[in-house]
């Protein structure tokens, strides 16, 4: 019997069916499918699916009875109480005492799943990212920590990222700033994140990211282009170094729309497209390839060009959406809306994008989940 498991949607399938669980309950079946034969206690399953909480023994016993419910339609998927002990999970073709998947516990292959993981999220490859977490059952893997983040993040699942506690809040820090910065005045935000990388909150490398990347964005988007030249010097010294290379071509990027928002000149916005044009050759990044379309589109928009510009940027947003990365085709649209703010107010272009932006937030939650975000960032901020 063939089982699938998709962890980033929390569905159980097989035989053509499939069942939606409850995060814990996925958590509680995974754990039991990836060790399926064996017998766990109560305060074992505690500690395996429930750690960092405080439930009691009777928990284990409701999602138990919970799951057999939701699984009695999918057939064969059996969870046998173990008088005395507790449950193991049964299905036909299984033997007791057979791990399936001996390899979920190699390290080595642990570590170069992690690398597969690294380099599709390197390539803007969200789908790909995707896929595989999906057949981590199949092939025999456990998922890391941080690309199980990794894919809510690329799915925009907001809700998980702002509630779960399977990851410390700390970790998830940056992906809810991202989400955080889409909402609201640009300028606010500005003061926002100025409060924030001052207060060191983020892990070292997130807040990094913070200081050399994405402030660029929000001082060009809160108007104040000349602070986002300012910082690139920075970033600019620093990706120069080890370890840095493939912020090139994002940071390329940005250093043109940063320019093209100032009001430079066809002759130096010329110069730094051919340098990008150059760079993605050599990085043909999915995420980056989209962005660059994006603004090149803004470019066209600048010189009046409506119907080349408006192609540019649809083609750049469909490159957004082949690379799987919800979250950035919003802060692509994002960018966009806030462009056509600044240079095409009141415009045609402006009233579509300022739509088709509003429609981005709402499809992934923004508007209903936008006070609870706040609370908890600005609660967190405000913290002695």
């Amino acid at each position: 019997m063939h089982v699938e498991l998709i962890a980033s949607e929390y569905k159980v399938s097989t035989g053509g069916l499939t069942v939606e669980l409850l995060p814990k309950e996925f958590a509680l079946l995974q754990f039991l499918y990836r060790n399926r034969g064996r017998t766990f206690s109560r305060e074992q399953l505690l500690d395996k699916v429930w750690p960092m909480e405080y439930p009691v023994e009777r928990t284990v016993d409701d999602h138990i009875y919970r799951l057999r419910k939701k699984l009695r339609p999918l057939g064969g998927i059996d969870i046998k109480t173990i008088r005395g002990f507790g449950y193991s999970l049964t299905i036909p073709g299984s033997l007791a005492g057979v791990a399936v998947n001996p390899a979920t516990h190699d390290s080595e292959l642990r570590d170069t799943m992690r690398e597969v993981f690294s380099k599709f999220h390197v390539y803007g490859q969200g789908k790909s990212i995707l896929t595989l977490a999906r057949q981590q059952d199949i092939l025999g893997f456990e998922l890391d920590p941080h690309y199980a983040m990794v894919v809510h993040f690329v799915q925009g699942d907001l809700e998980w990222l702002i509630h779960t506690e399977e990851i410390p809040l700390k970790d998830r820090l940056f992906y809810l700033n991202l989400f955080y910065f889409f909402i609201g005045n640009p300028k606010e935000k500005v003061e926002y994140a100025e409060r924030l990388i001052e207060r060191k909150l983020l892990n070292p490398t997130d807040q990094l990211e913070l200081e050399i990347l994405t402030m660029l964005d929000l001082y060009t988007l809160a108007g104040q282009p000349e602070l986002a030249l300012e910082r690139l010097k920075r970033t600019y010294q620093v990706i120069a170094g080890p370890g840095f290379e493939n912020f090139i071509p994002v940071t390329m990027i940005t250093e043109l729309f940063i320019h093209l928002t100032a009001g430079a000149g066809d002759e130096e916005l010329e110069r730094l497209d051919e340098a990008v044009s150059k760079i993605l050759r050599d990085k043909p990044f999915l995420r980056e390839i989209g962005s660059y379309k994006v603004v090149k589109g803004l470019w066209a928009l600048r010189r009046e060009q409506w119907a080349e510009g408006d192609k540019l940027i649809q083609e750049g947003l469909q490159v957004m959406e082949m690379s799987g990365f919800i979250p950035l085709r919003l802060y692509s649209v994002y960018r966009i809306h806030h462009f056509c703010r600044m240079f095409q107010a009141g415009s045609t272009l402006d009233r579509k994008y300022e739509e088709l932006f509003t429609t981005g937030l709402e499809a992934y939650g923004l508007p209903r989940l936008e006070q609870t975000l706040e609370e908890l960032l600005l609660g967190l901020l405000e913290a002695p």
